[in-house]
């Protein structure tokens, strides 16, 4: 190698290791290019480096993906903006390759080396590239294109503008599927650029011929363009030619398309303003959430609360309540779960009287639905309702079905109800929770699944702040403490973790008098497990208690566990022994 000039040799060994057979040799040398290009100068990159990209575009699809990235953000190895147009042909042969993530990534990369090129190197070089791709023999070069019109397009002289409009418009209607897919896609980002009068004549002419298209897959990507038209045009534009189409959409044979009206109903309401939505996209709705596809009323049943928050609360109770008031005995389970994650959503925008009269019976039914996914997304919103009809009608309506779910047979449900606990704990008030679900509480304690013991641990502590030590004092800690020696070592361990949580809130004096002759006591368990924990809890008791109870209790405790038999112990036993120091 000696006899190689020095400069020469980063890129004699990218060479090497480019066509190197080894995969990963390939990919590491690319991935190395900007440091590859630092080396060799911005003069040497433009003229040796890039060129040699441009030839090894054959290569496998993870080293070319890693390329359309690198030369992305290349501009500074080159020399600048002046000279950001000789990265153009690597990325153009990438935009032809096969593989859509390779393609996509150098649409990506042209886009940021277009959107810093100076004017006159756009006409003079992107806009060229544009036009070459849009009419390459190979489909995947005009699904590039596609994506590059936004950028080449603000630049252009008049003339330019005009043929690039046309060539967009022969891309709509192309042979190839793929390419409508792709043209339909941009279309939104490319409107945004063009001038108003052409806006309402050459782009709304291209989106009638994608709406109309014969493949579903066309049409559903323009639902999305129906969105984004909508904003760049005037409100009586907007009516005229961009309801009829979404109307249309909503009744099109294909569920594909009527699941994306669904998706995309806010934004589509957004556009066409609030007549509009009134008028025509209530009955369109209506039908959406009563369609014959899952998939779409799943959809629909999402966006409920979105939509009627678009309405008069009368207009939502005479037409939309009807169709919730279905959807929540539907057939499929997931229909049913998409509304009752966003259903208790619709009580403020109703109001007191509706929620209490259409709403409470809606709820019970989805909180006794059989499917846990229901019940839990019911239980996470229940503040919402609280908010809207207050504690008492929500005690005396929803609390039994609540208290019934805390003893549900699936644990994420127990589990969602035992985190809703400290907020209904202090909604309802001290006198209400003893009375309703005290018992609850200790009842999760015992709990056969790990993660409901350990939430039910957090809880009790969460309960002390909200109730107050005092309170705690008489109602958690003895019923806490009793179960320190229950015969099962599990249920053991969460009294102890219940304990750790609880002595920061319960304050020094409660800890050394109650809970710290527990701990001791526990540390004689015949299982290395709880002794194992008592040393870790009495490491977090130390910061709380006065030194000399550290010194004359929680220290011999733990020096007698630094000599256990066990190495566990023995470990947590003098890591809490540094502590006392």
């Amino acid at each position: 190698m000696s006899g190689i000039d020095e400069p020469l040799y980063p890129i004699a060994v990218l060479i090497d290791e480019l066509k190197n057979e080894d995969i990963q040799l390939r990919l590491n040398s690319i991935r190395r290019l900007s440091t590859i290009a630092r080396a060799l100068g911005e003069e040497r990159t433009r003229k040796e480096l890039i060129p040699f990209l441009s030839e090894n575009n054959d290569d496998d699809d993870e080293v070319l993906l890693t390329m359309a990235e690198e030369l992305g953000m290349f501009i500074p190895y080159v020399g600048g903006v002046e000279h950001a147009h000789v990265l153009l042909p690597p990325l153009e042969g990438l935009c032809s390759v096969e593989e859509t993530c390779v393609r996509e990534k150098a649409v990506e990369s042209l886009c940021r080396i277009g959107s810093q090129m100076k004017e006159s190197d756009l006409v003079e070089s992107f806009i060229p590239l544009v036009k070459r791709l849009a009419a390459g023999e190979w489909f995947t070069a005009r699904v590039s294109s596609c994506g590059l019109f936004h950028i080449a397009y603000p630049s252009a002289p008049e003339p330019l503008k005009n043929e690039l409009r046309t060539i967009y418009s022969q891309l709509c209607q192309d042979d190839m599927p793929m390419v409508r897919r792709a043209a339909a896609t941009n279309l939104g980002k490319f409107a945004a650029t063009i001038e108003q009068p052409h806006l309402k004549t050459d782009i709304m002419s291209m989106f009638e011929t994608l709406t109309q298209d014969d493949q579903d897959s066309v049409r559903l990507l323009a639902v999305e363009d129906c969105a984004a038209l909508g904003k760049l045009l005037e409100p009586k534009d907007c009516v005229a030619q961009i309801l009829p189409v979404i109307v249309n959409f909503a009744q099109d044979k294909s569920w594909r398309v009527r699941y994306m009206v669904a998706n995309q109903l806010y934004e589509l309401c957004e556009a066409v303003g609030p007549e509009g939505t009134r008028t025509d996209l209530v009955p369109a709705y209506v039908r959406l959430l009563r369609d014959n596809e899952a998939e779409v009323r799943i959809a629909a049943a999402g966006k409920v609360t979105k939509f009627c928050r678009i309405l008069s609360p009368e207009i939502a109770i005479q037409h939309i309540l009807p169709c919730v008031k279905e959807l929540s005995s539907d057939s499929s389970q997931h229909v049913r779960s998409a509304l009752a994650s966003v259903i208790m959503g619709l009580a403020p925008i109703l109001g007191k009287d509706a929620t209490i009269e259409q709403l409470l019976p809606i709820f019970l039914s989805l909180l006794k639905d059989e499917f846990p996914d229901v019940r839990l997304n019911i239980i996470s919103k229940l503040d919402q309702v609280n908010q809207v009809i207050g504690i008492d009608l929500l005690s005396q309506s929803l609390l039994p079905a609540i208290v019934e779910l805390a003893e549900d047979r699936h644990w994420r449900v127990r589990l969602a109800i035992i985190e809703y606990i400290p907020l209904l704990a202090s909604q309802l008030g001290v006198g209400f929770f003893d009375d309703k679900l005290g018992a609850l509480c200790m009842q999760w304690l015992k709990d056969k699944v790990y993660s409901i013991r350990d939430a039910a641990a957090n809880n009790v502590k969460r309960l002390a702040e909200e109730f107050g030590p005092t309170w705690a004092m008489e109602h958690i800690i003895p019923q806490v403490l009793d179960m320190i020696n229950d015969p099962h070592y599990l249920y053991r361990m969460t009294i102890l973790h219940a304990i750790s949580l609880l002595a920061p809130v319960m304050g020094s004096e409660i800890t050394c008098s109650k809970l710290l002759p527990v701990i001791i006591a526990a540390s004689k368990d015949r299982v290395p497990n709880i002794k194992f924990n008592v040393a870790k809890v009495l490491q977090s008791v130390i910061p709380i208690v006065e030194q000399s109870v550290v010194e004359n209790t929680i220290r011999p405790c733990l020096v007698e566990l630094s000599e256990d038999p066990d190495v566990d112990v023995r470990f947590f036993a003098n890591q809490a022994l540094q502590a006392t120091k």
